[in-house]
């Protein structure tokens, strides 16, 4: 007995393990096939509620995660491309989305798990193609899915036997909060609805709880998976805070209302089961997937009084890293190439603006390795690689119009000043990714070391400040300086590696803090290299 209760278990918790891996395996491949296009989704499909919530339906579908979904959201808030309010909706619609997971658990195709696994494997090892190799994933984890899900299966079946859990689902059936309870703490600990709900559906197919003790369980993995939600908002800017609220209170609301009809929802679901003759698992799909619906359907109009409720418990301003250009006008190209150039140029400032800004965020983030400053840091990255695309095609567009000797000049200075500052945005988030790994692999950098990191990040960031407004005010004497300064830099460089290379030999520093510093120290001395550049273009057009 103690044998097969060991193999019960391994089919369980394997089966979890695989069923996991195939979402998620699946949620990554589907959003490869998308490519980037997720994000202009969200961003131009969200100018009303409505569009918001299809939005959010539909990448969340393709993500396989509503938390994924909402992180996105999160990021085109904090951009300035979508409302908080717009954001509700996307969220709502997330909900929906989820759903789908569960639909596709009813499908109850496992007899042909491991043929598609088999050709997920397929286009995967054997095609060279890229395109192919993403489908590929998304067959193997779809086959992966259904592959954990029989092997849960067959590890619940004898819990209908067990006298301890029926008298469990007695419980649940009599007393509707246990079973919510019992959906949160376990979707909790999974930090995966879909794995509950997969889980909820074999238990039921199985024979171990009637449809009144499955349904509250339901409704607990929809308040769990907000958990999650505000767990990963601890410690993220306020527009992740708020987003994860949103979550809540709309699961919150919507359990209450259902807990409160639960008896006629119940006969309801079974009536539309015993029509459609549905098997056991889409049972549970079409419970979760109306009830989700009719949340959206009935807590729509009323976005703005969340809004507002949300606002009132939250207060503050967001910080904003706005996105989109906010001086390039196509119109002018074709009235005049030097006041389109700059226009040009007020947008390379902002870029530069940006750069400055997010080196900032990432020497905070160095220094205090508070997730906000990485998060910001982040944020202008994105910023300042959508304007490097922007500015770029603006400027082939006005190199197509016949330019002056001067206009020519500026042109070429312009277009290498933003590769410039584009270069400055990976260094930066090179930097903040080597925190992260300081943080995820806790290596731990002297006293000292620190010290001589924060001096190099405030010199090469003096240099950059002053390097853009050189490019600002064509000021050939701060051009000059920074030139100066960048040498500064190289010299700083020369030295800290040495003063690194005695703490490694005196046993002051491991090898591993030791390769975060040098990293460090370098692409700070390559973020300096690319504002003398800027400076020197200053230099050049004088």
């Amino acid at each position: 007995m103690e044998l097969e209760l060991r193999d019960l278990l391994f089919m369980f918790f394997g089966g979890l393990a695989i069923f996991l891996f195939g979402i998620k395996f699946m949620g990554d491949g589907l959003q490869k096939v998308a490519g980037e296009r997720l994000r202009d989704i969200l961003d131009k499909t969200t100018s009303n509620p409505v569009m918001g919530v299809f939005a959010g339906i539909f990448v969340t579908v393709l993500l396989q995660t509503s938390t994924g979904t909402t992180v996105l959201t999160i990021g085109l808030v904090n951009a300035g491309f979508m409302t908080f309010r717009q954001a509700i909706g996307v969220i709502m619609g997330a909900n929906i989305g989820t759903t789908i997971t569960a639909f596709i658990i009813g499908l109850n195709i496992s007899e042909y798990s491991l043929p598609i696994l088999a050709i997920g494997t397929f286009l995967i090892f054997f095609l060279k193609n890229k395109k192919a190799n993403n489908y590929g994933q998304v067959f193997f984890g779809f086959g992966a899915l259904f592959y954990g899900l029989d092997l849960m299966g067959d590890g619940l079946r004898p819990l209908r036997e067990w006298e301890l859990f029926m008298d469990l689902t007695v419980q649940m059936s009599d007393n509707p909060l246990l079973g919510v309870l019992i959906g949160v703490i376990f979707t909790v600990s999974v930090q995966s609805s879909s794995a509950a709900i997969g889980l909820l559906q074999q238990l039921y197919a199985q024979g171990a709880m009637d449809l009144s003790a499955a349904l509250p369980v339901l409704f607990g993995d929809n308040i769990g998976t907000t958990i999650t939600a505000v767990l990963a908002a601890l410690g993220a800017s306020l527009a992740a805070k708020r987003a994860a609220a949103s979550h809540v209170i709309f699961n919150l609301v919507g359990t209450i209302i259902v807990l409160i009809f639960v008896v006629p929802y119940t006969a309801f679901i079974a009536n539309i089961s015993e029509r459609l003759n549905l098997n056991p698992e889409m049972q549970i799909a079409f419970a979760h997937g109306i009830f989700n619906t009719a949340n959206v359907i009935i807590q729509l109009p009323f976005i703005a009084v969340i809004a507002a409720i949300i606002l009132k418990v939250l207060p503050g301003k967001e910080s904003v890293v706005e996105y989109k250009p906010q001086h390039l006008d196509p119109s002018i190209i074709q009235q005049s190439s030097s006041i389109a150039l700059g226009q040009a140029k007020k947008e390379t400032l902002r870029m530069a603006e940006l750069s400055e800004k997010g080196m900032v965020e990432a020497r905070e983030f160095i220094r205090t390795n508070q997730k906000r400053h990485s998060e910001l840091a982040f944020q202008f990255e994105d910023a300042i690689n959508n304007l490097d695309r922007k500015i770029t095609e603006y400027l082939v567009q006005i190199s197509a119009n016949s330019l002056s000797a001067h206009d020519s000049e500026e042109h070429s200075m312009l277009m290498d000043t933003v590769r410039d500052i584009e270069r400055v945005g990976d260094h930066m988030e090179n930097l903040v990714e080597l925190g992260e790994y300081q943080i995820a692999n806790k290596v731990k950098l002297s006293d000292l070391a620190m010290e001589d990191i924060s001096e190099m990040f405030d010199l090469t960031i003096e240099t950059l400040q002053q390097a853009i407004s050189a490019l600002e005010n064509g000021d050939i004497l701060a051009a000059r300086s920074v030139v100066l300064k960048e040498e500064q830099i190289d010299k700083m460089e020369r030295q800290l590696r040495k003063k690194h290379i005695i703490r490694l030999n005196e046993g002051k520093c491991s090898g591993s803090a030791g390769i975060v510093f040098v990293d460090m120290i370098s692409n700070l001395e390559r973020i300096g290299d690319h504002a003398v550049n800027i400076a020197e273009a200053v230099i050049g057009e004088e």
